[in-house]
This record gives C-alpha cells, structure tokens and sequence, in this order.
C-alpha cells in the first residue's frame, strides 16, 4: 500500500504585512509628491532632464502600487477556485515591476538621444537641485525596502525601482553641474545613458527570475538534483521519481515527490523525516510526498516508463 502525506511549515517571514506595509505607504506618498513637484519646476526650469526624471518617477509609483498590491493579495484566504489563494500575486507583481522599469529605461534612453540631437539650454541650478531632492527621497524609500530585497523577489523589485531613480536623480544633480562649469548641453543626456544600462543590468535578473517563478520553474536557489540526492540519504530510501519543485509566492516554495522505499521502511515515520529534512536544507515550505514499496514502485514504473531505481529528478 501506498502512502501520501502533505506538509505545510509556517513561517514568521511569509508575512510582509507587518513589516513593510508601512513601507509601502509612506515610499507611495513620499514619490507622489516629489512626482507633483519635479513637474512643476521642470516647467519653470524648461528642464527636459527634470521632466524625464519625473516621468521615470511616476513609473516607480506605479511599480510600488503594484507591489503593495501584490503582497496584500498573497494575504487572501484559499478557495474552491484558488486552492492556495493568490499566493502567486507578489510573483506577478515582481515581473510587472520588471516590465515597468523596461519601459522606464527604454524612455530614458529616448529621451537621452533626442538631447543629444537636439540639445536645450536649462536651468542648471534649479536641475540641480531638485534632483538632489530626489537622491534623499528615493534614498530614503530604498532604506524602507533594503532588509527585505534578499528574501521576497516582491520586495526586491520596489527596492530596485527606488535604487534606480536614486541613481537617474544623482545623474541629474551630476549633469546639471558640469554642464554649469563647462556649458556643454550633452553632458546629461550622455550620463543619462550610462545610468540607464546599470539599470537595465539589474532589471534583466529581476525579467529573468520573476518570469522562471510565473512559468513554475525550479526557484534559482534549489537544485532538483540535489534536492533529490538528499532525499536517497534518508534511511530506507531507495529512490525518487515524480520530484516537481516550484514557487507558490516570492517567499514559499512547494515540492511533491514519489519516494521509493523497502518493505521494512515504517511509511510514517519517513514521511516526517522527509518534510523536515526539505524545509530544514532547502527551505521547501509546502511538500506533498508519496511513499511506494519498492515492488509496486517498479511495477508503476515499469507500465510508465519510469525509472525504477534511478535518481530520476523530475519528469
């Protein structure tokens, strides 16, 4: 006979909530604001580079919308329809803000040859002082946001749209400067480029992580192979088949996995065993495993084309 057991470790950490709600609040506000403001003086300094950085601005309250959004809809409770609830939200919030800080660069880099084209005096002073505004903004809501940017891919994104606009900001107050001390127009447009690939470099991990969590791929930390030779050292495995590891959240990983074992194994007790030794070693929070008796695990696998005795990984 058979034998299925499903393990589900709660976690301190899953919830955002508590700890960067707030967060999220004051980063909207604080560049709602400044978004208001860098407008009206990009105006009055017929500053482009203002104007752009405004814009690019208004992309990160956008992406901090999103995110927020993202980590209150990973909250909702599990339904007939949505088993683990929207769990996946703060995934797609990720790659939202993703494509938003494409399209951010992408305006930037627009911009950026239009001026050197067509270069336009500004006011160097006003440019360059409200953009140093800007540093102490963004600065201060990439701070709300730097102690969560390793664990949730979530929170990662809004700390990368605020590192971002720091740094475009600083570019501004840096251009704006040299082009009061030498007077060449090309200076910002040129330093605007050079901001926009770093940005760009960052963003591409974020595209390419957020998209592998959309599509269920293995989570870039985990290993099948290794995940599934961990398991073959616990006493009575033989072998493992069926073994699928995906992101549920940008915090919560799920596995299932057909663990193949002697007769004399006692099923329950390598079904403990086996959750505790994912989530201890891999951080696997949700894992559905399933014990066959070696016999009818090779006779199933026999009918399906499955290897008995290897370690298979995942179909």
């Amino acid at each position: 006979m058979m034998g299925a057991g499903h393990h589900h470790q709660g976690h301190a950490g899953h919830d955002h909530g508590a700890s960067f709600g707030k967060a999220f609040v004051i980063g909207i506000a604080l560049n709602l604001t400044f978004v208001i403001v860098e407008t009206v003086f990009g105006f009055a300094a017929n500053s482009m580079a203002l104007l752009a950085d405004a814009g690019h601005n208004l992309s990160d309250v956008l992406g901090l919308v999103v995110a927020y959004a993202g980590m209150l809809l990973v909250k909702r409770r599990p339904s007939p329809r949505f088993s683990y609830g929207l769990k996946k939200s703060s995934i797609l919030a990720a790659l939202i803000n993703a494509l938003l800080l494409l399209v951010a660069v992408g305006a930037i880099i627009a911009e950026a040859i239009r001026r050197l084209i067509e270069p336009e005096p500004s006011n160097g002073t006003t440019v360059m002082a409200v953009a140093a505004v800007g540093i102490v903004i963004n600065g201060i809501t990439a701070c709300l946001f730097a102690r969560g940017r390793h664990g949730d891919l979530n929170i990662r994104g809004a700390y990368l749209h605020m590192v971002a606009d720091a740094a475009v900001s600083a570019a501004v107050v840096v251009a704006g400067f040299l082009m009061l001390r030498t007077g060449a127009t090309w200076i910002d447009p040129a330093i605007s480029l050079v901001v926009a690939a770093v940005i760009l470099r960052g963003t591409w991990g974020l595209l390419a992580e957020s998209t592998s969590m959309t599509l269920a791929g293995t989570p870039k930390d985990i290993e099948s192979a290794q995940v599934a030779r961990a398991l073959k050292k616990l006493p009575g495995v033989i072998g493992t088949h069926h073994l699928h590891i995906w992101s549920l959240s940008t915090t919560e990983t799920a596995m299932t996995v057909h663990l193949q074992v002697g007769d004399d194994v006692d099923r329950d007790l390598i079904l403990r065993q086996a959750n505790a030794y994912v989530h201890q070693m891999f951080g696997i929070d949700h894992s559905t495993i399933q014990v066959e008796r070696l016999a009818q695990s090779s006779g199933s696998a026999s009918s399906t084309g499955d290897c008995p005795q290897g370690d298979c990984g995942h179909d």
